[in-house]
C-alpha cells in the first residue's frame, strides 16, 4: 500500500476500521515519512553512504561543496546509522487502559502507536522487541530485525487485552529486568499512578543506560471530565465506587489532571527522558510525527 500525505491525519476510529495492525502502522506512518526521515530516533552515530541531487528543502549543511567544485552541481550527502538500535516497545495493559469501554480505547491507541513505531524501527533496520506490561515474562518478544519478527509484533499487538490491576509503577520495575540490552525503550501508558512511584521506576530504567520515550495516552474525557450531572464513578482496576456530581467537580478535576501530567512531564525531562501527551481524539500519525520531529531537533 502506498500512503499519501493526508494519511497522517487519520484518526484512531478510522485506523480501528482497517483489517490488520500492519496496515494501520503503514497507513499513518508512510504518509509522513515516505523516505524523508531515515532515522526518526536521531542520536545514533552515522557514516556517509551516498550522494543524491539537491532538491528544494534539503538542509544546506548536508551539501557537498567539494563535489560542487568539481561538477558545478549541487549534491547532498546521505548517511546511514553505523550501528543498529535495539527498540523495546512497552505497552501498559492494565485495566485502566480499557477506557472508554465503547469505541476505541486507550489500549487500542497505544497498540496503534506501538505498531507504527515498530514499523519505523524496522524500516531503518533496527531490532524491535515488545513487552506487554502485565503479562508473564514468557510472553515478551525479544528484539529482532527480521521481517517475520515484525509480523509477530503486529500479531501480538492485535491480541493485547487489559490484564488487571497491577500499577504502571510496579510493572515498570519489572520491565527493568526484562530488557537485557541497552537501547531505546518506548513506554505507552496512561500513567495513572502515583507520580513519585512512576518517576522513581522510570529513573531506575534511565539509570540502566536506556534512552527512554514516554508516550502518555489519555482519553479526552479523562482530561476534561466528559461526565455530566450526578452519577457513580467506578475504578476500573479496584472496582471501588464513588457517588458524585460531575458538574461540581469539573474545574477542580481538570486542574488536578493537568497538574498530574505536568508533574510527570517535568520529572521526566529532569531525568533526561522524553515525555509526550497523546490524546486519543487527535490524529495519531500527525501527533507522532510532530513529537519525533521535535525530539530530533532537540538532539541535533
Amino acid at each position: 500500500m502506498s500512503a499519501g500525505p493526508a494519511t497522517r491525519h487519520v484518526d484512531a476510529e478510522l485506523l480501528a476500521a482497517l483489517p490488520s495492525m500492519e496496515l494501520r502502522a503503514r497507513t499513518f506512518v508512510e504518509g509522513y515519512y515516505s523516505g524523508r526521515h531515515r532515522s526518526p530516533w536521531h542520536g545514533a552515530s552515522v557514516e556517509f553512504a551516498d550522494h543524491r541531487p539537491y532538491t528544494h528543502g534539503d538542509e544546506l549543511r548536508h551539501l557537498d561543496w567539494r563535489l560542487y567544485g568539481r561538477t558545478d552541481r549541487f549534491f547532498v550527502k546521505q548517511f546511514e546509522a553505523e550501528t543498529n538500535l535495539t527498540v523495546t516497545l512497552a505497552v501498559d495493559a492494565s485495566a485502566s487502559m480499557a477506557w472508554p469501554e465503547r469505541g476505541v480505547s486507550k489500549l487500542d491507541c497505544a497498540c496503534y502507536l506501538a505498531a507504527g513505531l515498530g514499523y519505523l524501527a524496522w524500516r531503518q533496520r533496527d531490532a524491535v522487541g515488545l513487552t506487554v506490561l502485565g503479562d508473564a515474562p514468557s510472553a515478551n518478544l525479544p528484539a529482532r530485525t527480521r521481517r517475520g519478527h515484525l509480523q509477530n509484533v503486529f500479531d501480538r499487538l492485535e491480541g493485547v487485552r487489559p490484564t488487571g490491576e497491577a500499577s504502571p509503577a510496579e510493572m515498570l520495575m519489572a520491565l527493568g529486568g526484562a530488557v537485557k540490552h541497552r537501547g531505546l525503550v518506548v513506554l505507552l501508558s496512561d500513567l495513572l499512578d502515583e507520580p513519585e512511584a512512576l518517576l522513581r521506576a522510570l529513573g531506575l530504567l534511565r539509570g540502566r543506560g536506556h534512552d527512554l520515550i514516554v508516550l502518555q495516552v489519555l482519553d479526552r474525557g479523562e482530561l476534561e471530565l466528559g461526565l455530566r450531572g450526578p452519577g457513580v464513578i467506578e475504578d476500573m482496576e479496584t472496582g471501588e465506587r464513588l457517588t458524585t456530581d460531575a458538574d461540581e467537580l469539573r474545574e477542580e478535576y481538570a486542574d488536578a489532571i493537568r497538574a498530574h501530567v505536568d508533574l510527570l512531564h517535568d520529572g521526566c525531562v529532569s531525568r533526561g527522558i522524553d515525555h509526550e501527551l497523546m490524546v486519543t481524539d487527535r490524529p495519531l500519525g500527525r501527533a507522532l510525527s510532530a513529537f519525533l520531529a521535535r525530539r530530533r531537533h532537540r538532539r541535533a
